[in-house]
């Protein structure tokens, strides 16, 4: 595997390098494990698609895009007001 450069700022890199060393990580090996542990939008949607389509054969559980998005909206407000409490 290559290598590659990145350019962040001084300040994030020193706080990256800091969670890494916590973690008895390299910073090179920590940022290699977080691409890891992270989902591409492309693999997150995938994942979604395959929840609905789980749900729906389990349950017939089937909203529309509008019922997707006042559900989003509910759970933005909730978890705005659990992290203001």
């Amino acid at each position: 595997m290559s290598d590659a450069n990145i350019r962040i700022p001084a300040e994030a890199r020193d706080r990256l390098a800091e969670i890494a060393a916590g973690e008895g990580l390299s910073l090179r090996a920590y940022l290699a494990r977080l691409a890891d542990s992270l989902l591409t939008p492309a693999e997150r949607a995938a994942r979604a698609a395959q929840a609905r389509a789980v749900l729906r054969e389990w349950n017939g559980y089937d909203p529309s895009g509008a019922e997707e998005a006042d559900l989003d909206a509910e759970l933005d407000r909730r978890l705005a007001a659990a992290a203001g409490s």
